[in-house]
């Protein structure tokens, strides 16, 4: 192909998946309030994901699908996250599922798991939780018995394959593998009953002796012997950013449509409306401005981790630990502005917009659970090592 028909070719099924995500975030805004309250599995959004081909945005088109650059396909999951952050954490971690055999696999498992996803409309979910180190697996002659459970399985329900990390008995490494969700032995529990992020399904799941085979099983989860294979880290990373910052776009622009047609004047002022009352304007060009540095961030980082993986096995340490820190970077400030954006909204909207049936407390509730997925902190303490000794971080789940 040339390069002129390759970049037609993207720009094709760029316009296609932004043309069907646009349509969905319309539909998707009309139940977001009543799903969010009443939890569950989003069973007919994840099906509208399914009609309309957006589980293949992310895989190669060598193999069938649409091979979006990562920040197109993160950036997708932060428009979703604008109008419902459930739905965008259950996409955007089936892309970071169909690639664990793309990283830790084989050439071979590489191309039959992109190609078997395509072909099946396969919906991946998140079992890996390294931290979770119950699943446990031992060789029974030719395959791989299976046991034990995992926790925070993101999307299980509904899915049609689980990403799983598992130790191997015999020499305690943590193995990365994927197994169809029906297998028998798996149990989904409906165990997910937190604050926000209601209808993700991120309970966690029971295995009774499941049958795994060579196949499925991809290698050490751990092992970093080479750049390449630390890179989902990056990629988890950056997609929790895009929804964070998601979140808090969603969360300003519902206040914003709030403001101009709900919000009184305080009284005493003389001020006929308030939208011309100078400390909501304040607030609200303070928003602005740490929004549009975060965004700015946020698709700098983007750019970085496309390069980063377009260089696959050639990936340098030095590159990757530079695309880390730009990550990361954009995660503490996504965090913090998002925390900032989702509780201060009501400032500038006033106290009946509290009232249940708004529905606002559920940018905060979600976004207050998602970023405990990983202390900040220990962001923030690699990047000062970064700014001040140009220290590139050693890989690791969260950086």
């Amino acid at each position: 192909m040339t390069q002129d028909y390759l970049e037609d070719y993207l720009e094709d099924y760029l316009e296609i998946a932004t043309a069907s995500v646009k349509k969905l975030a319309t539909e998707f805004t009309t139940t977001a309030i009543e799903r969010d309250r009443v939890g569950g599995t989003p069973k007919y959004e994840r099906d509208r994901l399914r009609d309309l081909g957006l589980l293949k945005i992310a895989i190669p088109k060598a193999y069938g699908g649409w091979e979006l650059p990562w920040h197109e396909v993160l950036r997708i999951s932060r428009e979703f996250a604008k109008v419902d952050s459930a739905i965008a954490h259950v996409y955007s971690y089936h892309h970071l599922g169909v690639t664990i055999p793309h990283i830790f696999g084989s050439k071979e498992q590489k191309e039959k798991f992109y190609t078997e996803t395509v072909n099946n409309n396969w919906f991946w979910c998140n079992a890996l939780n390294p931290l979770d180190r119950r699943a446990t697996l031992t060789r029974d002659g030719d395959i791989w018995i299976l046991n034990g459970i995992k926790s925070f399985c993101s999307g299980s329900k509904d899915s049609d394959i689980l990403p799983i990390t598992a130790v191997n008995q015999e020499t305690s490494e943590l193995l990365a593998l994927a197994i169809p969700t029906n297998r028998e032995g798996v149990t989904i529990h409906d165990d997910w009953d937190n604050i926000g992020q209601r209808q993700t399904d991120s309970g966690s799941i029971s295995f009774d002796q499941v049958e795994v085979f060579p196949h499925e099983i991809f290698g050490n989860r751990s092992q970093s012997d080479r750049p390449f294979k630390t890179i989902r880290a990056c990629l988890t990373q950056l997609n929790l950013a895009n929804i964070y910052l998601g979140i808090a776009i969603g969360a300003f622009e519902a206040a914003r449509k709030y403001t101009q047609t709900e919000t009184r004047p305080f009284i005493n002022t003389g001020i006929d409306s308030a939208i011309q009352d100078p400390y909501i304007l304040e607030k609200y060009g303070d928003m602005w401005i740490n929004l549009q540095a975060t965004e700015a961030l946020v698709d700098r980082a983007g750019l970085a981790l496309q390069a980063s993986w377009e260089q696959e096995w050639d990936l340098t340490a030095q590159q990757r630990g530079e695309t880390a820190i730009a990550i990361a970077t954009a995660k503490v400030s996504a965090h913090k502005v998002g925390l900032e954006v989702t509780n201060r909204i009501f400032e500038v909207m006033g106290a009946r917009s509290t009232s249940a049936k708004y529905g606002f407390d559920r940018y905060w509730r979600n976004l207050r659970t998602f970023t405990l997925h990983d202390p900040v902190e220990y962001k923030i303490k690699a990047i000062g090592d970064w700014a001040l000794n140009h220290q590139i971080p050693k890989p690791d789940f969260y950086i």
